[in-house]
């Protein structure tokens, strides 16, 4: 069950909530992103991504490559993955998972390719559009819409996320 609910009416927002993520992110933290193509999954990953570290003016999509490394302010790795194209959660753990899960964060496209192998830790973020119509095409609107669920160690964030979000 969702902890947060959104609404993200445009880009700009979708941007506003990724640098709202970035703060605060530490080794260990992973985010899994979901949800329908078009979504805004990358959308999100690249406004993170820039948000933890400005530097990073170019951030492509990691669905050809897997991976997409980067680094936050203090050097802790970040690593952008997109596991669309994985067949199986052993094939996604030979990318070094298990070492990235402990010593980087993670931002993960299409989690549900992990299986049982995503962190129950993980910060589940579904990314959704109100309705994709016939043949799961996107609508023409920008809106989009976010669920937030959270373990428990990530309850003072969400605290801070949501009051930061309220003060807007």
């Amino acid at each position: 069950m969702p902890v947060l609910q959104l609404e993200l009416p445009d880009l700009s927002a979708t941007a506003r909530l990724g640098a709202l993520l970035a703060d605060g992110l530490v080794a260990g933290d992973v985010i899994s992103l979901s949800g329908p193509l078009g979504a805004g999954k990358s959308a999100l990953a690249r406004a993170i991504i820039q948000a933890a570290n400005p530097d990073e003016t170019d951030v492509p999509s990691p669905t050809f490559t897997l991976v997409q490394t980067y680094a936050l302010g203090d050097g802790t790795p970040l690593w952008h993955l997109d596991l669309y194209r994985v067949e199986s959660p052993e094939d996604a753990m030979q990318l070094g998972l298990d070492d990235a899960f402990v010593d980087a964060v993670c931002l993960i496209e299409w989690p549900d390719r992990l299986k049982k192998l995503l962190p129950k830790t993980n910060l589940s973020i579904h990314l959704y559009m109100p309705d994709t119509g016939a043949d799961n095409v996107a609508p023409s609107s920008n809106i989009r819409f976010a669920d937030i669920a959270a373990p428990p160690h990530w309850a003072d964030r969400i605290s801070l996320l949501r009051r930061r979000i309220s003060a807007r």
